[in-house]
């Protein structure tokens, strides 16, 4: 799943020690660009963390996972970021190719399949 947006908040680098070894996390706050804006927290773990494209002010696409687990009865949602790209300014997502010719059908032929 993919989600786009500016990022609004970077908030404070998570670290320490488990049994596996160090680990750090990084959370971040990405607002979406639509008519309702939406507000997502996401998290980035290990060395996925790329400092350079989380700051305050890019707009970005996130690659994402949504999980929720259960806690003493409680239910938790983490929302964990794969990959993130910046997005390009001007970018047309809507480009057009160049035409295609499409042969003319033979006289006295259909084109129908059936």
């Amino acid at each position: 799943m993919e989600i786009s947006g500016n990022i609004i908040q970077v908030l404070p680098l998570q670290s320490g020690e488990g049994k596996n070894g160090p680990w750090k996390k990084q959370d971040f706050v990405l607002e979406t660009e639509s008519q309702y804006p939406k507000k997502v927290c996401i998290s980035m773990w290990g060395d996925r963390i790329d400092e350079n494209l989380i700051k305050v002010g890019t707009g970005v696409t996130a690659s994402i996972d949504v999980e929720s687990r259960e806690y003493n009865g409680r239910w938790y949602t983490d929302v964990r970021a794969w990959k993130l790209e910046a997005t390009t300014a001007g970018a047309d997502s809507s480009e057009t190719a160049a035409p295609v010719d499409i042969p003319a059908a033979v006289e006295g032929e259909d084109d129908l399949p059936f």
